[in-house]
Order: structure tokens, then C-alpha cells, then sequence
């Protein structure tokens, strides 16, 4: 059954979770509609895995209600999930030589829960996610010899050709070069604008997240510290007390977004 129009895409509500006895996420709640692209900020260690883990089923929660376009996750089986809900990690790695379309075949079928020939339908939705991230000249590559960029483009593509209503990114810029990050989150934002799929990225660049996204949510031990516009996110004593830094915020006068610099303290390195 289609959800309704208006139906949230994720939706958690008063949600704990954590691991050991130890909550990482606290009476967290968070709705995305179906087709937003939101950026998910803030220091390691102050739930962002541990949410889009909750977010997939594979935390459960100790408290509340986590919800797929309307569908409790627990209720949801394993493998309509994988459909549902596509994830892309920080790097990924293969011990064998796969070419890139061989990897993106293996996104598609994995998903579909199959092992068996490749029908046209799916050679058609692994070109088609090819050529959204521009990795079809990568075609017959070994994953293992390109660079760091167009790998990320191939983790891409490997969601994207399981026909995803949802994709979590987790921090896919954290090891690129500064080039090669304005390239991922451009191609995310695109993919957003045409395909109207719902993302949500995990990031630390702020200023990255205030130029590309329109929704920022700003978490701080364990609890949404701030969400909204850049203008509402970013500003001084959010950020300070989140960052434990001072911090500046100037919009830049040619792209028209909000930069973020953090204030060199008066103190100043220890001296020895």
C-alpha cells in the first residue's frame, strides 16, 4: 500500500537507544518528509550513527517509536527494508577486484533479496544509476584503483540502483579532498532536486551542509540541540555551546550562504 502524500518519510518519536546500558540517544524525536534533504551535524560521539542505525531496525530502541512512511521499522521484514531504506558508509571497501558495474549490480540484487541472473529491468536501473552519479566511464574500473572520489560515486550509484525511497549517508565527504567533497554533496543535492528521494547526511562541514541543505539538524549529547534553516542552526551561541569553541558566522558575499569560522581563543596554545 502507498503511503498518504503527507506521510512522514522517517518519523521517530520519544526515542532511546544506545548500546551497553548506555543511552547515546534520549527521548529523540525527528520527522522527515517524504522527499527532504537534511543534514545531520554536530560533534562524534553525540548519537548521529547510533540514529540512522535506530533509523534501519538494526538498533532496536529502548524507549518510543521509530516509523517508515507510517510503518513501524520492527514490522517491517528485513529485506523490504533493505528496498526501502538504502545506506551509504564513510568508505567503502572490498577485499576482491570488482569492477564498478559489478558493485552496483550487487546493490541492485542484493536489495532485491535474490541471486540469479540480472534481468533487463535490472541492467537498465543500474545504467540509469550510473549515469546519475557519473561513474558510467567506470564502468570496467577496479573498484580498488580509483580514487577516493569515485569511489564514493560508485557507493552512490550501488544505493541508487536498489531503487530507494531513502538514503542515509554517513559522513561520505569525511575522507575526500576538498574538490572531491563539493562533488558528492553537488551529486546529492542533485539526485534530491530530480529524483525527489529523501536524504539525510550525516556531516561535520558546516558550512558544506549551509550551502547545499535547507534543513540542518544540529545534535548535541544525544538530543537535537537545533533544526531548521542555516540562519536558525548556525549562529554563535548554538554553536558555542554545542562545539564548546567560539565561534564567528559571516554570510559570504558572492555565494550568499552563511561561513562558519571558529575565533582563536586568547589563550592560545600551552607553551612548554
Amino acid at each position: 500500500m502507498n503511503a498518504e502524500p503527507h506521510t512522514p518519510a522517517i518519523r521517530l518519536d520519544a526515542v532511546t537507544a544506545g548500546y551497553h546500558g548506555e543511552a547515546v540517544i534520549r527521548e529523540f524525536s525527528l520527522s522527515v518528509a517524504a522527499g527532504e534533504c537534511v543534514a545531520i551535524l554536530g560533534p562524534n560521539g553525540v548519537g548521529k550513527s547510533t540514529l540512522f542505525r535506530v533509523i534501519t531496525g538494526l538498533l532496536q530502541t529502548r524507549a518510543g517509536q521509530v516509523a517508515i512512511f507510517d510503518r513501524p521499522v520492527r514490522k517491517i521484514p528485513a529485506a523490504e527494508r533493505a528496498r526501502l531504506v538504502a545506506t551509504v558508509p564513510q568508505e567503502l571497501d572490498t577485499a576482491m577486484p570488482f569492477t564498478a558495474g559489478e558493485l552496483v549490480m550487487m546493490g541492485r540484487t542484493a536489495a532485491l533479496g535474490r541471486w540469479i541472473p540480472p534481468s533487463h529491468d535490472d541492467r537498465r536501473w543500474v545504467a540509469e544509476a550510473m549515469a546519475l552519479t557519473d561513474t558510467r566511464h567506470l564502468k570496467d574500473r577496479v573498484f580498488q584503483e580509483m580514487s577516493g572520489g569515485e569511489r564514493q560515486r560508485v557507493a552512490v550509484a550501488m544505493a541508487l540502483a536498489a531503487r530507494p525511497r531513502i538514503i542515509l549517508l554517513d559522513e561520505p565527504t569525511s575522507h575526500l579532498d576538498m574538490n572531491h567533497r563539493l562533488e558528492i554533496v553537488q551529486m546529492i543535492e542533485q539526485i534530491n532536486r530530480e529524483q525527489g528521494m529523501t536524504i539525510l547526511m550525516i556531516g561535520h562541514d558546516l558550512n558544506l551542509a549551509a550551502e547545499y541543505f535547507s534543513r540542518l539538524v544540529l545534535l548535541h549529547e544525544g538530543r537535537i540541540a537545533a533544526d531548521g534553516p542555516p540562519e536558525a542552526v548556525l549562529t554563535p551561541d548554538t554553536l558555542g555551546a554545542v562545539y564548546q569553541c567560539a565561534v564567528s558566522i559571516q554570510r559570504d558575499p558572492v555565494a550568499d550562504v552563511l561561513r562558519v569560522f571558529p575565533c582563536r581563543t586568547a589563550k592560545g596554545p600551552t607553551q612548554r
